[in-house]
């Protein structure tokens, strides 16, 4: 659409990702707008709510779903009801039984009909069923918001009407351990050029105490630029001798080997790395670097410690960055705060295959910033979550939080689809999965001159 076209409702409502084209339009078949203010006039008058216990929803939905039985129930007969064709038939309409399901709207009392030989089976209300719609989908999204179990029943119950039990609520969320469990075991790509490895702290309860386990997260870069979480992994604390357990099953999945891998400081990590994939060049992460780094400097300090240090990691190539180094250690700065120049000492030799690329391929590999956005949004929750009552827990709250966050931000980019040119966007892009890495062909055609060790090397692209 245009700025000069017409604008109508109809295409624009269809443009939502989430809306029904179809049941918008037998919606205003049905019922127009007038009709619908003039029930709205009418629940303010009688006092009676749209939702939730004695709602006018409810209402309309309990008499569609009876009928729609009753309806069922005709066709499985063969005959209508009062017909005379349905004597000597051997099946007959037997009464109703009641029947409570929960629904986005409340809990519906339904009288469901049955026949006297017991084969009717709706397609409507199944056998057994106790929740309808979307009802499901709501709990999950809840609980990949953080809201515990009690919460989502206290909530369901508080704006729906909808009492559902602790173990009702459990079975749902535990329905999706069989998706993770699916997603966490997948096969990979053989080659990653740039494979990011982190990890954040999530409290789990063990007996009487919460203690603090790690969160291990790889997010991989594929030959076209596109991200994407490799799998998540929960242990008692971040150590190089899981993280080679990680990447010992990433190497199972299907992962051959990467070009570069980006990591923090950790002791032994970059060894655990090369164990199992001996030709990658492990690069420290900048920016965990330089935080390691700033940690012995006073607050009032860092500022200027910090313009200091610039040089070092702006340098064109090692031999600038070693002359902007010792710059720093005869400075004012280095001699009195001489804990910093060591910790860029000791991590030197995992610091300067950054210097060897050019201004693309540092953009990408500077910092683990892919993973640290992604933990950012993931410790939001955790901390309204507060703490798990075990791994698999934690492990299923994580991923389900990535599949919300990134429907929800494609749910908004879909509201703005055909904005025109020359009005501001507001929706953000993509947290992970799926992203696209900026400038990723320039950064990728300037890869292979810059590697040492050409001829040991996999090629860019192994097929």
């Amino acid at each position: 659409m245009t700025v000069t076209e017409k604008h109508d409702p109809d295409t624009a409502s269809d443009a939502s990702a989430s809306s029904s084209p179809e049941a918008r339009r037998l919606r205003r078949e049905l019922f127009s707008d007038d009709l619908v203010d003039d029930l709205l006039a009418r629940d303010g008058e009688r006092g009676v709510a749209l939702t939730g216990k004695g709602g006018f929803l409810p209402e309309m939905i309990k008499a569609v779903l009876e009928r729609g039985m009753d309806a069922e129930l005709t066709s499985h007969l063969g005959y209508e009801r009062g017909d005379r064709a349905g004597h000597g038939s051997g099946n007959s309409r037997n009464g109703t039984t009641p029947k409570t399901v929960g629904t986005e709207v409340g809990d519906l009392a339904l009288d469901q009909p049955r026949d006297r030989s017991s084969s009717f089976a709706s397609a409507l209300v199944p056998k057994g069923s106790r929740r309808l719609g979307g009802l499901e989908d709501m709990i999950i999204s809840l609980y990949a918001g953080g809201m515990t179990v009690r919460d989502i029943q206290h909530h369901l119950a508080s704006t729906l009407g909808t009492e559902l039990s602790h173990e009702t609520i459990s079975n749902v969320t535990e329905a999706v351990a069989d998706e993770v469990a699916e997603w966490q075991s997948r096969p990979l790509e053989a080659f990653y050029p740039v494979i990011f490895l982190d990890a954040l702290v999530v409290k789990i309860r063990d007996g009487a105490h919460v203690t603090n386990r790690a969160a291990h997260i790889a997010v991989g870069v594929d030959m076209d630029g596109v991200k994407t979480v490799l799998g998540i992994w929960i242990q008692a604390a971040e150590g190089a001798k899981f993280w080679a357990s990680v990447c010992a099953q990433l190497a199972n999945r299907g992962l051959r080997d990467g070009l570069i891998v980006c990591c923090d400081g950790l002791t032994g990590f970059p060894e655990a790395i090369e164990a199992t994939w001996p030709h990658a060049m492990v690069q420290t992460c900048v920016v965990h670097l330089i935080r390691a780094s700033m940690r012995f400097v006073s607050y009032g300090d860092r500022k200027a410690v910090a313009a200091m240090l610039r040089p070092i990691y702006t340098a064109p190539d090692e031999d600038a960055a070693l002359t902007a180094m010792a710059a720093f250690g005869d400075s004012t700065w280095g001699k009195k705060y001489p804990a910093t120049s060591a910790t860029w000492e000791n991590a030197w030799d995992r610091f300067v295959p950054f210097l060897a690329f050019g201004p693309a391929l540092r953009k990408v590999i500077y910092t683990t910033n892919s993973i640290e956005s992604l933990n950012y949004q993931l410790r939001k929750i955790i901390k309204n979550r507060g703490h798990f009552p075990n791994d698999a827990a934690a492990m299923k709250l994580l991923w389900l939080a990535i599949r919300t966050i990134e429907d929800k931000r494609a749910r908004e980019r879909a509201k703005e689809a055909g904005t025109p040119k020359g009005q501001s966007r507001q929706a953000p892009g993509r947290l992970v999965e799926g992203l696209a890495v900026i400038g990723w062909k320039t950064a990728l055609s300037r890869a292979r001159p810059a590697l040492p060790r050409p001829h040991q090397r996999p090629p860019l692209n192994p097929r």
